[in-house]
């Protein structure tokens, strides 16, 4: 490397890290040094001259890649080399892709590469679909080939209320798309056709999981609109908490309120100091602000990073109001389906059930029943998706816990639909073999929550989106540790029998509950402990009902 040091970038350095790197394409150093002597020859050669240095380069490399198919290096150097070349022939990068790729089809060195390529010279999407159709139809097992369709057809395929394109035609605009353009849903009618794909592939090899990762991916639902999901105020207290659609940092988000149309300046903070993302955010208003009851206010929460806003009336007599978009209205844990769709998902459930029946054990094919059953009716279906989720966790013993997580979420998803059709702020989800807590954002007005006889260790730091919540029973699990339970401002009654509570600072969180008055601790480890209730008083001075 003198010869570097010493600034010798010529034809000769050239030769001679070629005849290195010919024997060991992986030395990083090497390809570093021989980019800049082709970058030193730019500037003293034509530019045919350069062509020909790079079409040289070129062929060079690929000698490279046959010494080592998947060299880190030589892929990198190629792209750069690609970058470069004043007059680069496209098709014969992408015939060397197809080469490569055919001996083996899962160099994800090789995918990365043809991606640029296709992005460099425009490929139509249309053509890199059809590729994925060849690959796919001579080894189902190719998940590489699966992955690349799923980000190909929503750009040929968009499901998109603005569009006025039949599906099969791309939408019109000034240049083709790219497969590495943004995200969208598929439309239905191809959609529709991908199920039929994917089916033949997991019935042929109902164990390889690439073909069932697709299926999961079709299943599966758009992100989230980022939009204000809810506004609450309460005049006791002068707080208003916004829900988002997405955890977000409302300090930088430019999140203003304004208050029967005056803008006001108050501090966004979050519910708990673990969070500098979160999707739920307060805020306290001045002092005789709205605290008088015989006047009405309105709101206005605008979000002007997304352009977005939304209103809220506080009427009088009234102590609080809200205005949200509830889960059911954001098809937040199902969509509603069209009819056509409807049936065919029904097609896809006898046909998944059949395989079943000669698979009894395939986890692949039991994880998809559940989903299948959840993207058609997850409240209908609820007995049976608990009967198959005991069914895996006993064949997959190893992912048993994961199991018990995914199961936790789709009940509790349940739960809050269930709450919002019976419209009411009480969440019970007890003795249902919970062992995680999630879309707490979602239970932001839910003023007495139930989650005994569970299998929960905690109450995580999201249990502080509950800003509304009075009462909280959470007897017989195996909490100890209550970090979620942080500033929540209405808080009155909290029961903890039959828990592992054991040491004074597992309680610490409740002290920053101003309206705490009722705790039950009976069987907990913390009650056989010495001037325990002594020290109870001490830390919760407000607490008149304390049972140990």
């Amino acid at each position: 490397m003198h010869s570097r040091k010493d600034g010798v970038f010529d034809e000769e350095a050239l030769q001679l890290t070629q005849q290195l790197l010919s024997s060991n394409p992986d030395f990083a150093t090497l390809w570093n040094y021989r980019r800049e002597i082709l970058m030193h020859l730019e500037t003293v050669k034509d530019k045919d001259e350069v062509q020909k240095i790079y079409e040289a380069e070129l062929s060079f490399l690929e000698s490279c890649l046959k010494v080592n198919p998947k060299s880190y290096g030589s892929w990198h150097h190629r792209g750069w080399v690609s970058a470069r070349l004043p007059r680069p022939d496209w098709a014969r990068e992408l015939s060397l892709c197809d080469r490569c790729l055919s001996l083996d089809d899962r160099n994800f060195h090789c995918w990365d590469y043809r991606r640029m390529v296709v992005k460099m010279s425009g490929v139509p999407v249309k053509q890199e679909l059809e590729f994925t159709d060849r690959l796919i139809g001579s080894n189902f097992s190719n998940y590489s080939s699966w992955h690349y369709r799923s980000t190909l057809l929503p750009l040929l395929h968009p499901e998109s209320p603005e569009a006025t394109s039949q599906c099969g035609d791309p939408p019109h605009s000034s240049s083709p798309p790219s497969p590495q353009t943004h995200f969208h849903r598929v439309c239905e009618e191809q959609l529709l056709k991908e199920y039929e794909l994917v089916q033949n592939a997991f019935f042929t090899d109902p164990n390889d999981q690439s073909a069932w990762f697709y299926y999961r991916w079709l299943l599966g639902r758009a992100e989230r609109e980022e939009m204000i999901s809810c506004v609450y105020v309460s005049r006791e207290g002068e707080r208003v908490a916004v829900a988002f659609s997405r955890p977000v940092n409302a300090q930088s988000a430019g999140l203003l309120l304004v208050l029967d149309g005056q803008p006001q300046r108050v501090e966004w903070k979050s519910v708990h100091p673990h969070f500098k993302h979160s999707p739920v955010w307060i805020c306290d208003l001045p002092p005789g602000t709205i605290s008088d009851i015989t006047n009405e206010h309105n709101l206005t929460v605008h979000w002007t990073e997304k352009h977005t806003h939304r209103d809220c009336a506080l009427y009088t007599g009234r102590s609080e109001s809200w205005c949200r978009d509830t889960a059911t209205d954001l098809e937040l844990f199902r969509s509603e389906l069209s009819v056509e769709k409807t049936s065919v998902l029904q097609s896809e459930l006898q046909s998944v059930n059949q395989l079943q029946e000669l698979e009894p054990l395939n986890k692949w094919c039991l994880l998809t029943i559940i989903l299948l059953m959840r993207a058609l009716d997850p409240l209908g279906y609820e007995k049976e998706t608990l009967a198959h989720f005991q069914t895996l966790s006993e064949v997959d013993s190893m992912r048993s816990a994961y199991y018990s997580d995914l199961c936790s979420k789709f009940m509790i998803e349940n739960t809050i639909l269930k709450m919002e059709y019976a419209e009411v702020r009480v969440f019970s989800i007890s003795d249902r073999n919970l062992t995680t807590l999630c879309h707490l954002d979602q239970l932001l007005l839910v003023t007495h929550i139930n989650l005994s006889s569970n299998q929960l260790q905690r109450l995580p730091p999201q249990f502080a989106m509950l800003q509304c919540l009075e009462v909280v029973e959470a007897d017989n699990n195996s909490i100890e540790n209550l970090e979620g339970v942080h500033h929540l401002p209405k808080l009155e009654e909290v029961s903890l029998k039959n828990n592992k509570i054991s040491t004074l600072a597992d309680l610490e969180p409740l002290a920053s509950c101003p309206r705490l008055k009722h705790l039950d601790l009976r069987g907990n480890p913390i009650t056989q402990t010495g001037n325990v209730e002594l020290e109870l008083a001490e830390l919760l001075p407000l607490v008149t009902d304390l049972l140990l």
